[in-house]
């Protein structure tokens, strides 16, 4: 699972925008974004450098809190 959705609408971003900036379309973005499609890592890396953050703020914790 990752934290896209989550990261765009903290920083103010639109999906149409970063499909842009990853020459993906919208709505392979939008698979991204909504977990319905995991993005290879090489990927997960683009959009780290796109947002400026680094990749692990992109990612759910597998960590379960007891």
């Amino acid at each position: 699972m990752n934290r896209i959705k989550e990261v765009l609408d903290e920083k103010g971003i639109k999906q149409t925008w970063l499909a842009e900036q990853l020459g993906k379309s919208y709505n392979m973005v939008n698979a991204y974004v909504q977990n319905r499609q995991q993005p290879r890592l090489e990927i997960l890396y683009d959009i780290a450098n796109i947002l400026e953050i680094d990749v692990k703020d992109l990612l759910k914790s597998n960590k379960v809190k007891i």
